[in-house]
């Protein structure tokens, strides 16, 4: 019997897949026989079906109708949205069960990732959009106050570390730097223009390098080096162990930013460092050398986020609006897609997926293969408020401009549509992301 069903569905769904009118094909399974009210049971040619195995084949049929028609059935489910009083560009960090933090408010929160619920708050005296390192029960994060805090995980203050002071660049300044930790040494960048190592278990200072200009990269760390990039147009490799200098790269720059800001947080294999640079440019660096091994140019703007997954490196655009996973050897292409808006967080893997979110307020579930949607979840944000600037189809509406007049204006509506700045986490099932609207988002991935 079942294997009777299975065939007359999977027949159905291969007519459609075959071009047939749609409404023709639902107006004659509407008008036919297939299914006939008889004593509180449905006949299926022939079989007679209780309720509990119509809700089956309906369930299974109306994926098979979907898949074919290239929608593909909703993965992601809303467990659960968090909101406080100002944007959130940071990213969330997820550890025992707990979500953390910070916002433009000025606060640093705790949440049980279960229910959404707020465990305990945190003050500080400056924006935050740095997101949190959590390890060893400790929390650690930099605040628009110039200061790197360390935390208890129950919220209590450990520490603290002042730097010379932190500055905003511009209005597309979103990320302070992030602390990466190893060998017991916190490494992170400040907008005072300079690198720091700092001890994590009482942040006393191992050293510091200056640099010509703010530092908001989050770096990467090897054995021997600290890699990191600042606004002075320069890649940095300095010695894990005293700060010396190793080598400097200095970027090419573009008309519009001619220093060549080094904006991107960079990402690493065993040989090279990669660099997404505000003058439209990607560069693959030679470790131990600082010497260019292959860049990629762009037309249309910056690619700052940078991600190796796998052996693969998957670069995203922001006016560039695209994705793309490449060897990171020679920068070949494997496939590229359109993000159709602007992109500044990473991608995680999930399964077989990849997940990432756009500034138009939207989360990709991504095939990790051929670069293809499996999924979409579009924030409050965006539902509410893309008419007002979009079109049905999300392309701009034809008077946007006199709409939308500075950039500083389109920063405000990406805030307005739940924008995702960041990048998004997988614990178990649940995924959790922060938004411009000034929220986090918990989600059930099936």
């Amino acid at each position: 019997m079942i294997k009777l069903i299975t065939t007359r569905f999977i027949g159905i769904t291969s007519l459609l897949c075959d071009g047939i009118d749609r409404r023709i094909l639902i107006r004659s399974i509407v008008d036919s026989n297939i299914f006939r009210l008889k004593q509180k049971k449905y006949l299926f040619s022939g079989w007679i079906l209780s309720f509990y195995h119509l809700k089956i084949l309906s369930f299974y049929f109306l994926t098979m109708v979907s898949v074919c028609l290239g929608s593909p059935p909703e993965k992601f489910s809303l467990v659960w949205k968090y909101n406080v009083p100002q944007p959130i560009f940071s990213s969330v960090a997820v550890s025992s069960g707990s979500v953390y933090f910070g916002s433009l408010d000025s606060c640093f929160y705790a949440l049980d990732i279960a229910s959404g619920k707020q465990l305990w708050k945190f003050k500080t005296t400056g924006e935050i959009r740095s997101t949190a390192l959590v390890e060893n029960k400790k929390i650690y994060f930099i605040s628009g106050d110039g200061n790197l805090y360390c935390l208890s995980d129950s919220g209590k203050l450990i520490w603290k570390f002042r730097t010379k002071g932190e500055k905003k660049v511009d209005f597309a300044d979103y990320h302070q730097s992030a602390a990466v930790l190893k060998n017991g040494l916190l490494f992170f960048g400040s907008g005072d223009s300079c690198i720091y190592a700092v001890h994590a278990g009482n942040g006393s200072l191992k050293w510091v390098f200056k640099t010509g200009d703010a530092v908001h990269s989050t770096p990467a760390i090897d054995d021997q080096a600290v890699y990191c990039g600042s606004f002075d147009g320069y890649c940095y490799a300095i010695s894990i162990d005293n700060g010396a200098l190793l080598w400097k790269f200095k970027t090419v720059g573009h008309h519009y930013f001619p220093k060549g800001e080094v904006q991107g947080s960079p990402a690493q294999t065993e040989d090279l460092v990669f660099f997404g640079v505000r003058d439209y440019n990607v560069y693959a660096l030679d470790k131990k050398e600082g010497y260019c091994h292959w860049n990629r140019s762009f037309s249309k703007g910056w690619v700052l986020s940078l991600t190796i997954l796998d052996s693969v490196l998957y670069m995203a655009g922001a006016d560039e609006r695209m994705l793309a996973a490449v060897n990171p050897n020679t920068g070949t292409e494997y496939w590229k897609r359109s993000m159709d808006f602007l992109v500044f967080g990473n991608v995680v893997k999930m399964k077989e997926e990849l997940l990432i979110g756009t500034t138009m307020g939207k989360l990709y579930a991504i095939d990790l293969n051929t670069g293809s949607d499996k999924c979409v979840f579009s924030t409050s944000g965006y539902n509410k408020s893309r008419l007002k600037y979009f079109k049905e189809n999300d392309e701009y509406r034809d008077d946007i401009y006199s709409i939308i007049t500075s950039n500083e204006q389109f920063l405000e509506v990406e805030c307005e549509l739940g924008g995702i700045f960041s990048t998004p986490v997988c614990s178990d099932n649940y995924v959790v992301f922060s938004s411009a609207e000034g929220a986090v988002y918990c989600l059930s991935y099936l």
